[in-house]
């Protein structure tokens, strides 16, 4: 694994790619936690620094409202459209889930996003402390939504896809709050759980669902 030493900047920026040079690729992913619904891991490449006033926006997602990552996530698209930026995300389903658990679900989903690059990255930069083989030299920064624009973009493109994804498979499987909690364990999901029981789409390798398999 690469080593570097630690950049510490109030908000993500450009230094961790430019000190690397070449096709550098941040990647993050979302969605490790829920009972439900898959893990979403996305990858994105900046060819030309982002306008300042989008740059500022850009962080981690999990310090942004709804609101604000919608419209960052926007804003990037914007960006592809105009060829400064190249993304892509994919998934790990909750059946190789749990078949492979989601530690190696969600390397698979990160490594899913990297090869669905329109460019290949010379460096992939994961947000964590661990990374999966792309192919490629990979660098694990603990942190990274919070220091790298690429990583902190693509945990924006992330967690507005699967946000999305849960916001229609709650439209199908009405009841378990999925608009609102996404797939996470909330008093009110355990409560649809024990009355209407697991759907496709739960993890049942992931307490309590598992302890419930077990059970009947």
């Amino acid at each position: 694994m690469l080593r570097h030493a630690p950049i510490r900047n109030a908000m993500p920026t450009l230094t961790h790619e430019r000190r690397a040079g070449g096709i550098v690729a941040g990647v993050d992913e979302v969605g490790r936690g829920p009972l439900a619904g898959p893990v979403v891991a996305a990858a994105a490449v900046f060819h030309a620094p982002p306008p300042r006033a989008l740059a500022v926006r850009i962080d981690d997602s999990k310090k942004l409202s709804a609101a604000q990552r919608d419209a960052v996530y926007d804003a990037l698209r914007g960006l592809a459209q105009a060829g400064s930026l190249q993304w892509s995300v994919a998934a790990a389903c909750v059946g190789t889930i749990d078949r492979i658990n989601i530690l190696q679900a969600t390397f698979l989903a990160m490594q899913r996003a990297v090869a669905r690059l329109p460019v290949a990255p010379t460096l992939v930069l994961v947000d964590g402390n661990q990374h999966p083989h792309f192919g490629c030299p990979a660098r694990a920064i603990v942190g990274g939504d919070g220091e790298s624009l690429s990583i902190a973009a693509a945990s924006i493109l992330a967690k507005v896809t699967r946000d999305r994804l849960m916001e229609r498979l709650d439209r199908r499987y009405p009841g378990f709050g999925w608009a609102g909690n996404k797939g996470y364990g909330t008093a009110q999901h355990l409560q649809a759980i024990a009355h209407a029981g697991p759907t496709p789409h739960h993890r049942l390798s992931f307490a309590p669902l598992a302890q419930r398999q077990l059970s009947l």
